[in-house]
């Protein structure tokens, strides 16, 4: 189709023959031109244009007008005189009044009318005749067209369609008429009488063109029903339409609307090789097809390659970006994205800011979250449910108390939104994360008032917060309350059931064993070899490795690093280094040690306070034996405890080690220009290996 003479947007193609309105004899078409195409070219120009236009599959056809020129004032009455002479007529005389009066663009205006008068008219027969008649009864195919095409009432543009189809003598292809009928009906977006019309066509012996198709494809995206686009894009080949690269391009959008992704990128693939246009709505499917696949990377490429081509990001564009960077955990890329969209000149609305948030809460960005939310408030945006809630969990992962404070606070005073489930045990972790155990007793209590029953999450960080505040009882009885609601613990569960333990006093272990031992057997077996102290050979290293090899692979570290810190406070420093041993060799731990030809390393990052202090213990003997056998130690050696702190603590693993370096007298300093390094040189380090007589752990 070339749609530069759209049958649907443009009425200039329909006169072949245009009738004269005046009795002035018909003038010759230009040499060279082609009548089917435009209207005979007339000498007086008017002030009124008709003129094509370019018109997209995706939205409706504008209202325009067709640029048509007067009559030529000829001193020959003959229509085959070779000689013409021209007369200028002054605009303001009677005689110009008449002449404009005797043009086509006077018959258009009042065929706008006409249009005007049958949308607002009842929908039957003698209403939509009685507007008709005042045509009379010489009605030409363009008129027609031009009638319809400027018509947004289906109802009314059938019953005017089968008048016409009556009156009009030898139309120069019947399907014209039913093409901008069809277009009537795409914007009203009644697909089912666009389809009930192209059986109507079907039925009188009418074939379709691809006009007819591009305008029931349109008709079906504007209606959000892209399966029906396919479906009628997959149609054309039986009826002899071949598809243009408009169509196919349009089908890439309803292809992957459809969730057909692989016909969708194909044809993606063979528009660039091409060169089809491809519209900006097409561009916003393809981004979210990558995005929905995981194919953050595509999604970039294909705003790149938009670009490249000169077609300018919209908002919808914008936004699909911004929601599949926030997929891919790339809130960096989101902030570059945001800025250009504001440099550009494109402002925000409710679902750019919903993206961000949901870009910054899962990326763990507490400050930009902090800030479009404030912005969202100040231009008084409301949030849904599952915003306020990503808000509030981003709160709690990076300990945000008071912000969440009041953020629940608006939450309850939109009048929108209401509390759900999730909302309270966010809430209950900040508070249980924060040891503030009356207020998160006091959240429960608001939770269970609002008819939601504590969940598995709720129940895990009670415990985390009664065994902070080493109220092991309140532990116990909240684990009972778990078996009392049906609840099966998981492994992140009995995880928060070990870091209890790894805080509780030695005397009160006891309780808390059989509580573990009840939630996971092996794990119950593994711990109870630690505090009964039972002492069976290579019994301990067996079963632990039989509990890392059951237990999901996302709390293998946790669980590790629990069980060490169990360790080290029960002074048990042997089965602290057969676990860390253990962690090694089935890649739990990774990269604790690295050596390079100017310094050796120990990587405490991501490891608890007791396995970094076992982690340590290793090292210094490991240097010990180095010097022991007369190796030479590199230039500089360093200990890298990480710079971030705990978020719900001031004190990092870097404070805590800084103290025990100094008890261990270790001539270890902080390094000024690299922050949570801690390094030495090779004369200090092997000055004071020589002065140690034992490695004792020293805990701080």
């Amino acid at each position: 189709m070339a749609y530069h003479h759209h049958l649907c947007s443009s009425t200039s193609f329909l006169l072949r023959e245009p009738r004269s309105l005046s009795s002035s004899p018909k003038p010759r078409p230009i040499r060279g031109s082609t009548p089917s195409l435009k209207l005979l070219s007339l000498s007086f120009p008017s002030k009124t244009s008709i003129q094509t236009s370019h018109v997209s599959l995706h939205d409706p056809a504008p209202v325009t007008q067709q640029t048509q020129n007067s009559p030529k004032l000829s001193n020959s009455h003959s229509p085959d005189a070779k000689t013409k002479s021209y007369a200028w007529v002054n605009p303001r005389s009677p005689r110009a009044s008449r002449l404009r009066q005797l043009s086509y663009d006077s018959r258009y205006s009042s065929l706008l009318k006409v249009s005007e008068s049958l949308d607002s008219c009842n929908p039957n027969e003698q209403d939509v005749l009685t507007v008709l008649s005042s045509l009379g009864t010489d009605v030409s195919e363009q008129d027609a067209v031009v009638i319809l095409n400027n018509m947004s009432n289906p109802q009314t543009a059938l019953l005017a369609l089968h008048y016409f189809q009556n009156i009009v003598k030898e139309p120069s292809r019947p399907v014209i008429l039913y093409n901008v009928t069809i277009k009537v009906f795409r914007k009203s977006k009644d697909l089912d009488g666009a389809e009930k019309l192209f059986d109507e066509m079907l039925q009188r012996g009418v074939m379709p063109d691809n006009i007819t198709f591009s305008t029931l494809i349109s008709c079906a995206r504007v209606c959000a029903l892209p399966g029906k686009a396919v479906e009628w894009f997959e149609k054309m080949p039986t009826y002899g339409c071949d598809p243009d690269d408009v169509t196919y391009s349009a089908m890439i959008d309803a292809y992957g609307r459809a969730g057909n992704v692989d016909m969708a990128l194909t044809l993606y693939d063979r528009a660039r090789t091409e060169k089809w246009r491809i519209d900006p709505v097409t561009f916003s499917t393809l981004i979210k097809i990558y995005g929905i696949s995981g194919n953050y990377d595509g999604c970039l490429n294909v705003y790149e390659e938009m670009k490249a081509l000169g077609v300018k990001p919209n908002l919808v564009i914008y936004n699909s970006l911004l929601d599949a960077m926030g997929r891919a955990k790339r809130p960096w890329q989101a902030k570059t994205i945001y800025k250009e969209m504001t440099t550009n000149g494109i402002s925000p609305n409710w679902a750019t800011y919903a993206a961000l948030l949901r870009a910054y809460g899962r990326a763990r960005y507490g400050e930009d979250a902090l800030n479009v939310y404030k912005e969202m408030k100040d231009k008084g945006l409301e949030l849904t449910v599952i915003l306020y809630n990503t808000l509030l969990a981003m709160c709690a992962d990076v300990g945000c108390v008071d912000e969440a404070v009041e953020i629940f606070e608006d939450m309850k005073k939109s009048g929108t939104c209401e509390p759900d489930s999730w909302t309270f045990s966010s809430l209950i972790t900040i508070f249980s994360c924060s040891g503030k155990v009356s207020e998160a007793e006091e959240m429960v209590n608001k939770m269970l008032e609002a008819g939601f029953e504590p969940n598995i999450f709720v129940l895990t960080s009670l415990i985390q917060c009664y065994g902070k505040a080493q109220r092991t009882d309140d532990v116990v009885r909240t684990f009972n309350q778990v078996f009392e609601l049906g609840i099966t613990p998981d492994d992140r569960f009995c995880g928060c059931l070990l870091n209890v333990m790894a805080q509780t006093p030695r005397e009160e272990l006891v309780k808390l064993t059989d509580c573990i031992e009840k939630a996971n057997p092996k794990l119950g077996h593994v711990v109870k070899l630690l505090v009964e102290e039972q002492n069976g050979e290579g019994n301990f290293k067996n079963e632990a490795s039989e509990l890392f090899n059951y237990i999901g692979s996302d709390v293998k570290k946790a669980y590790c690093n629990c069980l060490i810190d169990i360790c080290v406070n029960l002074d048990l420093l042997d089965k602290a280094c057969e676990l860390l041993e253990l962690g090694l060799s089935l890649e739990i731990y990774a990269d604790i040690q690295s050596r390079s030809p100017t310094q050796w390393s120990l990587n405490l990052k991501g490891l608890s306070l007791g396995a970094a202090l076992t982690a340590l213990h290793v090292w210094i003997n490991d240097l010990t034996k180095v010097l022991e056998s007369g190796e030479e130690l590199p230039p500089l050696l360093g200990i890298n405890t990480g710079h971030g702190k705990h978020k719900y603590s001031e004190k990092g693993l870097a404070t805590v080690f800084e103290l025990h370096l100094k008890e261990l007298n270790a001539p270890f300093h902080e390094a000024p220009d690299k922050v949570g390094w801690f390094l030495t040189t090779k004369v200090a380090a092997k000055s004071w290996l020589e002065s140690r007589h034992a490695p004792d752990l020293v805990v701080a």
